[in-house]
Protein backbone atom coordinates (compact mmCIF):
# COMPACT_ATOMS: atom_id res chain seq x y z
CA UNK A 1 0.00 0.00 0.00
CA UNK A 2 1.37 3.57 -0.82
CA UNK A 3 0.84 6.55 1.50
CA UNK A 4 -2.60 8.82 1.14
CA UNK A 5 -2.48 12.42 0.43
CA UNK A 6 -5.63 11.72 2.27
CA UNK A 7 -4.16 9.91 5.39
CA UNK A 8 -4.05 13.25 7.73
CA UNK A 9 -7.30 14.56 6.72
CA UNK A 10 -8.71 11.64 7.91
CA UNK A 11 -6.83 11.16 11.03
CA UNK A 12 -7.91 14.88 12.02
CA UNK A 13 -12.09 14.62 11.13
CA UNK A 14 -12.08 10.52 13.23
CA UNK A 15 -10.57 12.88 16.28
CA UNK A 16 -13.61 15.35 15.87
CA UNK A 17 -16.78 13.01 15.05
CA UNK A 18 -17.52 9.87 16.08
CA UNK A 19 -18.49 8.94 12.75
CA UNK A 20 -16.29 9.28 9.56
CA UNK A 21 -18.00 8.65 6.32
CA UNK A 22 -15.39 8.05 3.71
CA UNK A 23 -17.50 7.44 0.11
CA UNK A 24 -15.89 7.51 -3.25
CA UNK A 25 -15.53 5.50 -6.56
CA UNK A 26 -15.30 1.72 -6.86
CA UNK A 27 -11.90 0.89 -6.35
CA UNK A 28 -10.39 4.08 -5.08
CA UNK A 29 -8.48 2.23 -2.40
CA UNK A 30 -11.33 3.55 0.76
CA UNK A 31 -11.13 0.05 2.73
CA UNK A 32 -7.34 -0.31 2.52
CA UNK A 33 -6.61 2.78 3.43
CA UNK A 34 -9.65 2.73 6.62
CA UNK A 35 -8.01 -0.29 7.46
CA UNK A 36 -4.90 0.65 7.48
CA UNK A 37 -5.37 4.00 9.12
CA UNK A 38 -7.54 2.74 12.03
CA UNK A 39 -5.25 -0.46 12.98
CA UNK A 40 -7.04 -0.96 16.30
CA UNK A 41 -10.70 -1.19 14.89
CA UNK A 42 -12.61 -4.14 14.12
CA UNK A 43 -13.51 -4.63 10.65
CA UNK A 44 -16.88 -5.75 8.92
CA UNK A 45 -17.18 -6.18 5.42
CA UNK A 46 -21.05 -5.11 4.58
CA UNK A 47 -21.18 -6.64 1.11
CA UNK A 48 -21.96 -10.68 1.92
CA UNK A 49 -25.39 -11.66 2.22
CA UNK A 50 -25.56 -13.57 5.46
CA UNK A 51 -23.34 -10.41 6.96
CA UNK A 52 -26.21 -8.29 5.76
CA UNK A 53 -28.88 -10.39 7.05
CA UNK A 54 -27.69 -10.95 10.75
CA UNK A 55 -27.13 -7.28 10.81
CA UNK A 56 -30.89 -6.68 10.07
CA UNK A 57 -31.95 -9.31 12.26
CA UNK A 58 -30.70 -7.55 15.49
CA UNK A 59 -28.30 -4.35 14.77
CA UNK A 60 -28.25 -3.73 18.36
CA UNK A 61 -26.43 -6.20 19.49
CA UNK A 62 -24.48 -5.70 16.31
CA UNK A 63 -23.68 -2.54 17.47
CA UNK A 64 -22.49 -3.63 20.98
CA UNK A 65 -20.05 -5.75 20.36
CA UNK A 66 -17.93 -2.93 18.55
CA UNK A 67 -18.15 -0.11 21.61
CA UNK A 68 -14.26 0.63 21.07
CA UNK A 69 -14.44 1.44 16.73
CA UNK A 70 -15.20 -0.30 14.07
CA UNK A 71 -14.75 -0.10 10.44
CA UNK A 72 -18.15 -0.73 8.14
CA UNK A 73 -17.11 -1.43 5.07
CA UNK A 74 -19.59 -1.10 2.04
CA UNK A 75 -22.25 0.87 4.38
CA UNK A 76 -25.04 1.65 1.71
CA UNK A 77 -25.67 -1.96 1.76
CA UNK A 78 -27.58 -1.46 4.60
CA UNK A 79 -28.76 1.91 5.12
CA UNK A 80 -31.07 0.76 8.06
CA UNK A 81 -28.27 0.46 10.04
CA UNK A 82 -27.28 4.36 10.68
CA UNK A 83 -30.68 4.73 12.40
CA UNK A 84 -29.21 2.40 15.20
CA UNK A 85 -25.93 4.19 14.45
CA UNK A 86 -27.15 7.85 15.51
CA UNK A 87 -28.51 6.65 18.86
CA UNK A 88 -25.49 4.52 19.71
CA UNK A 89 -23.23 7.95 19.46
CA UNK A 90 -26.29 10.17 20.95
CA UNK A 91 -25.25 8.27 23.63
CA UNK A 92 -21.55 7.63 23.61
CA UNK A 93 -20.11 10.35 21.12
CA UNK A 94 -16.69 10.03 21.34
CA UNK A 95 -14.73 10.89 18.27
CA UNK A 96 -13.67 8.46 15.78
CA UNK A 97 -16.08 5.47 16.90
CA UNK A 98 -17.47 4.60 13.55
CA UNK A 99 -15.53 4.54 9.85
CA UNK A 100 -17.95 4.08 7.65
CA UNK A 101 -17.21 3.29 3.25
CA UNK A 102 -19.70 3.44 0.67
CA UNK A 103 -19.54 3.79 -3.07
CA UNK A 104 -23.03 4.33 -4.02
CA UNK A 105 -23.47 7.78 -2.66
CA UNK A 106 -27.18 8.06 -4.09
CA UNK A 107 -28.63 5.53 -1.22
CA UNK A 108 -25.88 6.54 0.78
CA UNK A 109 -26.04 10.24 0.98
CA UNK A 110 -29.67 10.32 1.42
CA UNK A 111 -29.15 7.97 5.20
CA UNK A 112 -27.18 10.19 6.24
CA UNK A 113 -28.67 13.09 5.85
CA UNK A 114 -31.49 11.41 7.67
CA UNK A 115 -29.40 9.61 10.32
CA UNK A 116 -26.04 10.87 10.85
CA UNK A 117 -26.12 15.08 10.18
CA UNK A 118 -24.49 16.72 12.53
CA UNK A 119 -22.70 13.55 14.03
CA UNK A 120 -20.69 12.45 10.85
CA UNK A 121 -17.68 14.03 8.56
CA UNK A 122 -18.33 13.03 4.93
CA UNK A 123 -14.91 12.60 2.85
CA UNK A 124 -14.34 12.19 -0.70
CA UNK A 125 -11.68 9.83 -1.72
CA UNK A 126 -10.90 9.65 -5.21
CA UNK A 127 -8.20 7.60 -7.05
CA UNK A 128 -4.70 8.85 -6.63
CA UNK A 129 -3.04 11.97 -7.98
CA UNK A 130 0.21 12.30 -9.37
CA UNK A 131 2.54 12.26 -6.86
CA UNK A 132 0.61 9.54 -4.90
CA UNK A 133 1.54 7.17 -8.27
CA UNK A 134 5.11 8.23 -8.24
CA UNK A 135 5.08 6.26 -4.73
CA UNK A 136 4.52 2.98 -6.68
CA UNK A 137 7.66 0.89 -7.57
CA UNK A 138 6.25 1.35 -11.21
CA UNK A 139 4.78 4.25 -10.81
CA UNK A 140 3.97 6.49 -14.10
CA UNK A 141 6.80 7.80 -15.67
CA UNK A 142 5.70 9.74 -19.56
CA UNK A 143 2.93 11.89 -19.89
CA UNK A 144 1.11 9.91 -22.38
CA UNK A 145 1.05 6.83 -20.24
CA UNK A 146 -0.16 8.52 -17.58
CA UNK A 147 -3.25 10.20 -18.89
CA UNK A 148 -3.81 6.36 -20.51
CA UNK A 149 -3.63 4.23 -17.58
CA UNK A 150 -5.62 7.06 -15.43
CA UNK A 151 -5.41 6.58 -11.95
CA UNK A 152 -7.22 3.47 -10.20
CA UNK A 153 -4.47 1.99 -7.46
CA UNK A 154 -5.08 -2.08 -8.23
CA UNK A 155 -3.56 -1.10 -12.30
CA UNK A 156 -0.42 -0.08 -10.60
CA UNK A 157 -0.49 -2.52 -7.17
CA UNK A 158 -1.41 -5.89 -9.43
CA UNK A 159 0.18 -4.28 -12.27
CA UNK A 160 -3.13 -5.38 -14.37
CA UNK A 161 -3.45 -4.42 -17.87
CA UNK A 162 -5.00 -0.97 -17.78
CA UNK A 163 -7.29 -1.77 -21.31
CA UNK A 164 -8.49 -5.26 -19.10
CA UNK A 165 -8.90 -3.31 -16.03
CA UNK A 166 -10.92 -0.65 -17.44
CA UNK A 167 -13.16 -3.43 -19.74
CA UNK A 168 -14.05 -5.38 -16.51
CA UNK A 169 -14.71 -2.17 -14.12
CA UNK A 170 -16.98 -0.49 -16.57
CA UNK A 171 -18.71 -3.95 -17.25
CA UNK A 172 -19.76 -4.15 -13.17
CA UNK A 173 -20.49 -0.71 -12.96
CA UNK A 174 -23.54 -0.61 -16.06
CA UNK A 175 -24.27 -4.27 -14.59
CA UNK A 176 -24.51 -3.91 -11.14
CA UNK A 177 -24.55 -0.21 -9.66
CA UNK A 178 -25.77 1.17 -12.60
CA UNK A 179 -29.25 -1.73 -11.56
CA UNK A 180 -28.47 -0.88 -7.83
CA UNK A 181 -28.60 3.39 -8.09
CA UNK A 182 -31.22 4.15 -10.17
CA UNK A 183 -34.03 2.84 -12.34
CA UNK A 184 -32.28 2.14 -15.48
CA UNK A 185 -33.99 -0.54 -17.67
CA UNK A 186 -31.78 -0.35 -20.86
CA UNK A 187 -28.44 -1.02 -20.14
CA UNK A 188 -27.19 -1.31 -23.38
CA UNK A 189 -28.41 2.29 -23.89
CA UNK A 190 -26.67 3.71 -20.73
CA UNK A 191 -23.43 2.12 -21.97
CA UNK A 192 -24.03 4.10 -25.06
CA UNK A 193 -24.47 6.72 -23.16
CA UNK A 194 -21.62 6.83 -20.97
CA UNK A 195 -19.13 6.11 -24.03
CA UNK A 196 -20.59 9.42 -25.20
CA UNK A 197 -20.48 11.32 -22.05
CA UNK A 198 -16.67 10.51 -22.45
CA UNK A 199 -16.33 12.17 -25.92
CA UNK A 200 -17.67 15.58 -24.41
CA UNK A 201 -15.52 15.44 -20.90
CA UNK A 202 -13.67 18.58 -21.54
CA UNK A 203 -16.65 19.97 -23.48
CA UNK A 204 -19.43 22.72 -22.83
CA UNK A 205 -22.56 20.14 -21.58
CA UNK A 206 -25.64 20.17 -24.14
CA UNK A 207 -28.39 17.72 -22.47
CA UNK A 208 -30.81 18.35 -25.34
CA UNK A 209 -28.00 17.12 -27.93
CA UNK A 210 -26.27 14.31 -25.26
CA UNK A 211 -29.77 12.57 -25.67
CA UNK A 212 -30.35 13.38 -28.80
CA UNK A 213 -27.10 11.46 -29.64
CA UNK A 214 -28.20 8.69 -27.18
CA UNK A 215 -31.55 7.92 -28.15
CA UNK A 216 -33.07 9.08 -25.03
CA UNK A 217 -34.82 12.08 -23.99
CA UNK A 218 -33.34 15.16 -22.45
CA UNK A 219 -34.99 14.51 -18.64
CA UNK A 220 -33.56 11.10 -19.44
CA UNK A 221 -30.45 12.50 -20.50
CA UNK A 222 -30.11 14.85 -17.12
CA UNK A 223 -30.62 11.46 -14.78
CA UNK A 224 -28.66 9.42 -16.55
CA UNK A 225 -25.69 12.27 -15.92
CA UNK A 226 -26.73 12.59 -12.38
CA UNK A 227 -25.74 8.78 -12.05
CA UNK A 228 -22.14 9.05 -13.49
CA UNK A 229 -21.87 12.02 -10.98
CA UNK A 230 -23.09 10.29 -7.67
CA UNK A 231 -21.37 7.49 -9.04
CA UNK A 232 -17.64 9.63 -9.05
CA UNK A 233 -17.15 9.00 -12.67
CA UNK A 234 -17.75 12.71 -13.72
CA UNK A 235 -18.11 15.75 -12.56
CA UNK A 236 -19.65 19.58 -13.88
CA UNK A 237 -17.83 22.74 -13.55
CA UNK A 238 -20.30 25.37 -14.17
CA UNK A 239 -19.86 28.56 -15.66
CA UNK A 240 -18.05 31.05 -13.78
CA UNK A 241 -20.19 34.65 -14.15
CA UNK A 242 -20.31 37.87 -12.31
CA UNK A 243 -21.79 40.72 -13.07
CA UNK A 244 -20.64 42.11 -16.15
CA UNK A 245 -21.83 42.81 -19.73
CA UNK A 246 -19.92 40.92 -21.51
CA UNK A 247 -21.75 38.03 -23.34
CA UNK A 248 -20.43 34.93 -21.66
CA UNK A 249 -21.24 30.95 -22.02
CA UNK A 250 -23.63 29.83 -19.22
CA UNK A 251 -23.31 26.17 -19.70
CA UNK A 252 -21.61 23.80 -17.58
CA UNK A 253 -18.22 22.07 -18.90
CA UNK A 254 -18.24 17.88 -18.27
CA UNK A 255 -14.91 16.53 -16.87
CA UNK A 256 -14.36 12.44 -16.15
CA UNK A 257 -12.52 12.02 -12.86
CA UNK A 258 -10.55 9.81 -14.12
CA UNK A 259 -8.48 10.15 -17.49
CA UNK A 260 -7.69 6.46 -18.02
CA UNK A 261 -11.72 4.94 -17.82
CA UNK A 262 -12.18 7.75 -20.29
CA UNK A 263 -9.33 7.11 -22.85
CA UNK A 264 -10.71 3.18 -22.63
CA UNK A 265 -14.01 4.75 -23.12
CA UNK A 266 -13.27 6.46 -26.38
CA UNK A 267 -11.63 3.39 -27.73
CA UNK A 268 -7.50 4.52 -27.45
CA UNK A 269 -5.88 1.36 -26.62
CA UNK A 270 -2.29 2.57 -26.15
CA UNK A 271 -0.38 5.53 -25.11
CA UNK A 272 1.13 5.63 -28.44
CA UNK A 273 -2.66 5.79 -30.03
CA UNK A 274 -3.48 8.72 -27.59
CA UNK A 275 -0.30 10.83 -28.45
CA UNK A 276 -2.03 11.43 -31.86
CA UNK A 277 -5.66 11.14 -30.88
CA UNK A 278 -7.96 14.36 -32.01
CA UNK A 279 -8.95 14.62 -28.36
CA UNK A 280 -5.91 14.23 -26.89
CA UNK A 281 -6.27 17.92 -25.39
CA UNK A 282 -9.29 17.20 -24.18
CA UNK A 283 -8.03 14.01 -22.34
CA UNK A 284 -5.54 16.22 -20.75
CA UNK A 285 -7.67 19.07 -20.14
CA UNK A 286 -9.42 16.30 -17.62
CA UNK A 287 -7.05 15.18 -16.05
CA UNK A 288 -5.70 18.39 -14.95
CA UNK A 289 -9.08 19.22 -13.83
CA UNK A 290 -9.29 15.95 -11.94
CA UNK A 291 -5.97 16.94 -9.87
CA UNK A 292 -6.97 20.38 -8.87
CA UNK A 293 -9.98 18.13 -7.46
CA UNK A 294 -8.39 15.59 -5.85
CA UNK A 295 -5.69 18.47 -4.36
CA UNK A 296 -8.63 20.36 -2.76
CA UNK A 297 -10.93 16.67 -2.03
CA UNK A 298 -7.60 15.34 -0.18
CA UNK A 299 -7.55 18.67 2.03
CA UNK A 300 -11.27 18.29 3.06
CA UNK A 301 -11.99 21.67 1.27
CA UNK A 302 -14.62 22.88 -0.96
CA UNK A 303 -14.20 22.17 -4.28
CA UNK A 304 -15.51 25.28 -5.90
CA UNK A 305 -14.09 24.66 -9.92
CA UNK A 306 -15.84 26.91 -12.68
CA UNK A 307 -14.41 27.29 -15.93
CA UNK A 308 -14.97 31.09 -17.98
CA UNK A 309 -15.77 31.43 -21.48
CA UNK A 310 -17.00 34.47 -23.22
CA UNK A 311 -19.38 33.96 -26.46
CA UNK A 312 -17.03 35.27 -29.10
CA UNK A 313 -13.92 35.63 -27.17
CA UNK A 314 -11.70 34.38 -23.96
CA UNK A 315 -11.89 30.98 -22.44
CA UNK A 316 -10.17 29.64 -19.43
CA UNK A 317 -10.46 25.88 -18.47
CA UNK A 318 -10.27 25.96 -14.91
CA UNK A 319 -11.28 28.49 -12.25
CA UNK A 320 -10.33 27.57 -8.91
CA UNK A 321 -12.06 30.15 -6.03
CA UNK A 322 -10.00 29.81 -2.73
CA UNK A 323 -11.21 32.75 -0.47
CA UNK A 324 -9.97 35.68 -1.58
CA UNK A 325 -7.85 34.24 -4.29
CA UNK A 326 -8.92 33.28 -7.69
CA UNK A 327 -6.90 30.90 -9.69
CA UNK A 328 -7.36 30.82 -13.48
CA UNK A 329 -5.88 28.04 -14.80
CA UNK A 330 -5.37 26.99 -18.65
CA UNK A 331 -4.44 23.51 -19.87
CA UNK A 332 -2.58 22.47 -22.87
CA UNK A 333 -1.25 19.19 -23.49
CA UNK A 334 1.56 20.26 -26.06
CA UNK A 335 5.28 20.34 -25.14
CA UNK A 336 6.17 23.69 -26.33
CA UNK A 337 4.75 26.69 -24.54
CA UNK A 338 3.20 29.41 -27.31
CA UNK A 339 2.33 32.87 -26.97
CA UNK A 340 -1.76 32.56 -27.13
CA UNK A 341 -1.39 29.86 -24.07
CA UNK A 342 -2.20 33.17 -21.88
CA UNK A 343 -4.38 34.97 -23.98
CA UNK A 344 -7.54 33.91 -22.01
CA UNK A 345 -5.60 34.51 -18.72
CA UNK A 346 -4.59 37.87 -19.58
CA UNK A 347 -8.22 38.78 -19.97
CA UNK A 348 -10.01 37.46 -17.42
CA UNK A 349 -7.19 38.46 -15.11
CA UNK A 350 -8.32 41.78 -16.24
CA UNK A 351 -11.84 41.87 -16.06
CA UNK A 352 -11.40 40.57 -12.52
CA UNK A 353 -9.12 43.12 -11.50
CA UNK A 354 -11.76 45.77 -12.89
CA UNK A 355 -14.87 43.98 -11.45
CA UNK A 356 -13.37 43.09 -7.91
CA UNK A 357 -9.85 45.28 -7.32
CA UNK A 358 -9.63 43.73 -3.88
CA UNK A 359 -9.26 40.03 -5.65
CA UNK A 360 -5.98 38.55 -5.87
CA UNK A 361 -5.88 36.83 -9.40
CA UNK A 362 -3.03 34.10 -9.96
CA UNK A 363 -2.58 32.45 -13.42
CA UNK A 364 -0.62 28.97 -14.43
CA UNK A 365 -0.50 27.42 -17.73
CA UNK A 366 -0.39 23.67 -16.61
CA UNK A 367 1.15 22.24 -20.13
CA UNK A 368 2.43 18.95 -21.20
CA UNK A 369 6.35 19.92 -21.31
CA UNK A 370 9.27 19.57 -18.96
CA UNK A 371 10.89 23.09 -17.54
CA UNK A 372 8.97 25.38 -15.06
CA UNK A 373 8.96 29.18 -15.48
CA UNK A 374 6.71 32.49 -15.53
CA UNK A 375 5.37 35.00 -18.58
CA UNK A 376 4.66 38.29 -17.13
CA UNK A 377 2.29 37.37 -14.44
CA UNK A 378 1.86 33.59 -15.21
CA UNK A 379 2.85 30.56 -13.63
CA UNK A 380 4.26 27.56 -15.91
CA UNK A 381 3.98 24.51 -14.49
CA UNK A 382 4.81 21.47 -16.35
CA UNK A 383 2.38 18.45 -16.03
CA UNK A 384 4.83 16.63 -13.76
CA UNK A 385 4.42 19.18 -11.13
CA UNK A 386 0.66 19.77 -11.56
CA UNK A 387 0.05 17.84 -7.73
CA UNK A 388 2.87 20.35 -6.44
CA UNK A 389 0.90 23.25 -7.05
CA UNK A 390 -1.23 24.72 -3.73
CA UNK A 391 -4.95 24.58 -5.04
CA UNK A 392 -5.84 25.25 -1.61
CA UNK A 393 -7.31 27.83 0.15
Amino acid sequence: MIERNAAGTLRDLARQYPVLTVTGPRQSGKTTLCRALFTGYAYVNLEPLDTRDAVRRDPRGFLAAYRDGVVLDEIQNVPELLSYVQADVDEDNRPGRFILTGSQHFGLSAAIAQSLAGRTAVFQLLPPALDELRRFPDGPADLMTTLWKGAYPRIFDQHVDPSRWHSDYTTTYVQRDVRQIANVTNLESFAAFLRLCAGRSGQELNLNTLGADAGISQPTARAWLSVLETSFLCHRLPAWRRNVRKQTIKASKLHFLDSGLMCFLLGIRSPEQLATHPLRGAVFETWVASEIYKARANRGQTISLSHYRETRGAEVDVVVETGRTLILVEAKSGATVAADFFDGLDTLGALVAQIEPGRVVRRIVAYGGEQPGRAGGTQIVPWTDVPLVDWGD
